[in-house]
């Protein structure tokens, strides 16, 4: 059984819930959310064994917001299904793709099937990339490397891997096994999300003015990441008119996406809140300027999820009409049903 090479992006067959918020609150953009993702976790069988890693998450529910791109690389390279098993092997200061049986090499094969079918990607507009961990083709790191009496002797990348992310280096990509961390599973999503508002907005005729508003959107959430970065893009953006246009988006490009993979931490958080918190001073009684400030320590305490205090503060929001606070992505960075659910991650230490 093979796959259909020339198959295009996939939706999702299972719809989204009625009425339920598919775009952040800030800088909305009605291009499609496309992500590439190793075909056999959408549960085709496309894998060595004919059979298939079907993912459970990617299908039923991240898959109701993106369009899938589904690549095999060993398929659509014409191993066929079934097929011999694979793995890497190091060798004459290199690293190789070889038949485990057989020890038949398909390295240059696969490479040069790995540079065509990477490049194509591009016109698909990827705002992410979920790999297949553990494949000689597709894993992401750690994947086991062998030596010569057959051991494995290191850990490496994938050979589609490693040209998809040497030609995307800000492409948000994750493999599904890292994807069971609640977190990186968040912050996964968090950046593709961005990165489509990113895309949205230099795919257009755009302006300073444009990236300005884009910048004031995002600095909350940026702040919860990475103060440093939310610094200098602050810097770039004021420096923005001096620069050349195509050198401006390049800069700005890599350290949006360079602070956001950096893991929000609890006590990064609680200062954000607390900041959204001064907002609220001359509107709030005192008790429910009680509960909120309550909530936010809780928080903090790891007494409750950050969704706790985040579903509060959008409610006062909308309620007290704040322009500033309504336009900002931390508020809601992804459709809120991809949010963790209570209680299933707890903030960890600082």
């Amino acid at each position: 059984m093979t796959a259909d090479r020339s198959a295009g992006p996939r939706k999702a067959k299972i719809p989204a819930s009625p009425g339920s918020p598919a775009r952040p609150l800030g800088l909305n953009t009605d291009r499609p959310i496309r992500i590439g993702v190793s075909t056999c976790l959408l549960g085709e069988h496309v894998r060595f064994d004919g059979g298939h890693k079907r993912d459970a998450f990617l299908v039923e529910t991240l898959g109701r917001y993106v369009e899938w791109v589904p690549v095999c690389p060993e398929v659509e390279a014409g191993f066929g299904t079934p097929r011999a098993s694979m793995r890497l092997v190091r060798g004459d200061g290199d690293v190789r793709l070889v038949a485990t049986q057989t020890g038949v090499d398909y390295t240059q094969r696969m490479r040069r099937f790995a540079v065509r079918r990477v490049a194509a990607l591009a016109q698909h507009d990827l705002c992410g990339y979920v790999l297949k961990k553990s494949s000689p083709s597709c894993g992401m790191e750690r994947v086991n490397i062998y030596g010569a009496r057959g051991g494995p002797v290191a850990r490496g990348r994938g050979l589609f891997a490693a040209e998809l992310m040497q030609a995307y280096p800000h492409l948000p990509v994750e493999e599904e096994g890292r994807l069971s961390d609640p977190r990186v599973r968040e912050n996964f999503i968090e950046r593709v999300f961005a990165y489509g508002r990113l895309r949205a907005l230099f795919g257009t005729q755009w302006t300073i003015g444009g990236l300005v508003a884009f910048h004031s959107a995002h600095q909350l959430q940026l702040m919860a990441h990475s103060p440093r970065m939310y610094a200098d893009l602050g810097r770039v953006v004021a420096g923005a008119q001096a620069m050349r246009r195509a050198a401006l988006r390049t800069l700005y490009k890599t350290q949006f996406m360079t602070g956001l993979e950096v893991m929000a931490t609890p006590k990064r958080q609680v200062n954000v809140l607390q900041n959204i918190l001064g907002y609220f001073s001359e509107r709030l009684d005192r008790a429910a300027h009680r509960e909120l400030v309550e909530l936010i320590d809780e928080y903090g305490r790891s007494l409750v999820p950050l969704v706790v205090p985040l579903t509060l503060i959008r409610h006062y929001v909308r309620q007290f009409d704040i322009g500033y606070l309504r336009a900002q992505t931390y508020l809601e960075p992804h459709p809120q049903e991809l949010m963790l659910p209570p209680y299933s991650c707890l903030p960890r230490a600082s």
